[in-house]
């Protein structure tokens, strides 16, 4: 019995190379132990943090709150680590990077915090006239990349990694990449021109040649369009900095152009009618704008080949693609009432053939 209380003994103070179990299952408990007070952390301290929030009237501490919710899960976890270097007798080399693991642990914890904030900050500084959503979604997506660049810095530095030699020696390699990847830098470069230029903005409908659907989002290499098939297209940004871009989303006003095609037998007196009646229907109508700039303009333009022609153009308020054309619609109808109440038609291409004489036979 003694021998084997010995044993045990012995298993116990050896442990796991030198470390004797006590310290091992003692560190274990305290990650454990982390582990469920990071739990606590969210489901109880968070979500009364939560509540104090909702009370005030700004959004902003709502979104920093949502944002900071995995660092601050973090920290009991490092706080964890920590105490795990104090109970286990490591020394030298291991200790060494026992502890900078713990080092480069906090500063994830800090960065990780920060990276998370830049989100709410910049939605609290949109209403700024200059901060557009593509604006804000770079500087964003910019300010997060520095952010991670230089906590890698700090955390590589913690280690004994110096960044200056590391950096020159990306060098000629970094020359190399750059002349392979002359794309990538002219899509960056029309990106920050199509935003600079404001040309369009996520939301905005685009017609671009064959692309015609919703602008998504301006990423730094591509733009994702949504057709109104809901397929999304990813096109490079060169491609939409060098072609004719139709921005509906910056339209003021709709605009309606016909040109409408009446039979040669009516007369003027019909032909004042319907005009006279289509103007006042556009007139008194609370769909059409018809001041200033916008007023309507109805006229007998032209005798055509087989018919006269009446010009119609009238202006709508900024509306989507179906309520202007269902405006159109019961434009359309009024019209055709209009002209068959004139004793008028409307005129088709014809031409008019005429025999000087006949074949005796």
């Amino acid at each position: 019995m003694d021998d084997f209380i010995t044993l045990i003994t012995d298993v116990w103070n050896r442990g796991f190379f030198g470390i004797d179990l006590g310290s091992i299952i003692s560190s274990l408990l305290v990650i454990l132990l982390a582990l469920l007070f990071r739990g606590f952390i969210i489901s109880i301290v968070i979500k009364a943090l939560a509540k104090l929030a909702d009370k005030t009237e700004s959004n902003l501490d709502d979104e920093i709150l949502n944002a900071l919710r995995r660092p601050l899960g973090l920290i009991p976890i490092t706080i964890a680590l920590y105490i795990c270097t104090l109970i286990l007798p490591l020394s030298g080399l291991v200790g060494e990077i026992a502890t900078n693991t713990v080092k480069a642990f906090v500063v994830f914890t800090i960065f990780s915090a920060l990276a998370n904030s830049i989100k709410p900050i910049f939605e609290a500084l949109s209403t700024s006239s200059w901060l557009t959503v593509a604006i804000q979604m770079w500087l964003e997506r910019a300010s997060k990349f520095v952010v991670w660049v230089i906590g890698a810095a700090v955390i590589l530095d913690i280690f004994g990694i110096q960044i200056g030699p590391l950096i020159a020696g990306l060098g000629l390699f970094s020359v190399a990449v750059a002349l392979g990847a002359q794309d990538l830098f002219k899509n960056l470069i029309s990106g920050i021109l199509i935003i600079g230029e404001g040309r369009f903005q996520p939301g905005d409908r685009i017609e671009a040649g064959s692309i015609h659907g919703i602008v998504e989002s301006i990423g730094f290499r591509s733009t994702i369009v949504r057709s109104f098939d809901s397929a999304p297209m990813l096109i490079p940004n060169k491609d939409l900095s060098d072609v004719y871009v139709t921005n509906h989303g910056e339209m003021q006003n709709r605009r309606i152009n016909w040109k409408i095609n009446l039979i040669y037998s009516t007369s003027v007196d019909q032909l004042e009618q319907i005009r006279n009646n289509i103007k006042d229907y556009i007139v008194n109508s609370d769909s059409f704008l018809s001041d200033g700039e916008f007023q309507p303009v109805i006229r007998i333009v032209e005798l055509g080949e087989s018919s006269i022609d009446l010009l119609i153009v009238a202006y709508a308020p900024k509306m989507g693609f179906a309520p202007f054309n269902e405006l159109k619609e019961a434009l359309i109808f009024q019209i055709m009432n209009i002209i068959k109440e004139s004793g008028s038609d409307f005129a088709y291409p014809s031409t008019s053939l005429y025999v000087e004489s006949m074949p005796k036979d």
